[in-house]
């Protein structure tokens, strides 16, 4: 498997839809701050419309722009085209889903709004790597495709048939994949996981860190597995990342063992091992400095946290 295909199973997202938007000349609609874990995203299904964060940055959107908001920011949907005083919004149900407008005839922006509940600890690694906005345009990648898969979500939404939330939810992780696969390539992955992943070389040495991390890796094994001399390889690692060998290979660790953690009921001394420790007091410490917290009351406060989202 893939190093960003593991990345996506280990972050455990679970998509959800929350509502479409077609509106019209001036409109505002505040969205809050969510807790980690939940990542709100808009795709733009047609027309534009200004998203405005609580800094004060300002983002456009156009037909087919993704937006995700990693951190869970505060943001405010804004319209472009204001023409006269504000129409009031009316919320009905579409299909399955709510459906938010402001006026007659054809909008100035459509857009489905949504969300990811993900698994933090394990999903850290992946999203640590993504800006606090991540906009990339989904028509770059593919045009044909982006339009195929926007007209499953309408039709099922609409006919409702048996397993179409299973659908309608594979289709919205698809398009998740679909962004982070361009950003690889786009501005937004300057620096960062996504930027060693788009390198051929670099990325040999990170799958192979993520396939095996118990194995005693070091800078020189690294190296000679991406057919680099050393100091060439811990330069352009750190240019490509943003971060050193050994902190990306201990983040790796701590992504596993939280999904471990989360997902089974190995002892912690047993995980420790796993991803590569050689004692559980040694895997403690680590574990405490990159989560804030020790092994076992993370696995205590994740159960929790989900128990509580059932």
């Amino acid at each position: 498997m893939d190093v960003l295909s593991r990345l996506i199973e280990l972050a455990r997202l679970r998509p959800t839809l929350d509502i479409r938007c077609r509106l019209q000349g001036a409109f505002q609609i505040d969205h809050e701050p969510v807790p980690a874990g939940t990542l709100p995203f808009h795709l733009i299904l047609g027309g534009d419309c200004l998203i405005r964060l609580g800094s004060g940055r300002e983002v456009t959107l156009r037909s087919g722009d993704f937006l995700l908001l990693p951190r869970g920011d505060a943001h405010v949907i804004v319209g472009l085209r204001p023409r006269g005083e504000a129409q009031p919004l009316r919320i009905t149900v579409s299909g399955m889903l709510l459906l938010r407008e402001n006026g007659e005839g054809e909008p100035d922006v459509d857009l489905l709004c949504g969300h990811f509940d993900c698994a933090p600890g394990a999903a850290a690694l992946l999203l640590d790597s993504l800006p606090d906005v991540f906009h990339v345009s989904l028509v770059a990648e593919s045009e044909e495709l982006l339009k195929t898969m926007v007209a499953m979500v309408y039709r099922e939404t609409a006919e409702e048939k048996p397993g179409a939330l299973a659908i309608i939810a594979a289709t919205c992780l698809s398009l998740f994949i679909m962004a982070v696969r361009a950003g690889k390539t786009s501005p937004v992955a300057s620096s960062g996981l996504l930027q060693l992943l788009a390198d051929a070389r670099l990325g040999k040495s990170a799958a192979a860190m993520m396939s095996t991390p118990a194995f005693a890796w070091t800078i020189d094994k690294l190296a000679r597995h991406s057919a680099m001399s050393r100091a060439t390889y811990a330069r352009q690692f750190r240019e490509r990342s943003g971060m050193t060998v050994g902190a990306f290979l201990t983040d790796i660790r701590m992504m596993l063992a939280s999904d471990l953690l989360v997902r089974t009921r190995r002892t912690v001394a047993d995980i420790a091992a796993e991803v590569g420790y050689e004692s559980e007091a040694a895997f403690g410490k680590a574990f405490k400095a990159r989560r804030g917290i020790t092994p076992a009351r993370y696995r205590a406060a994740e159960q929790a946290r989900q128990a509580g989202q059932q």
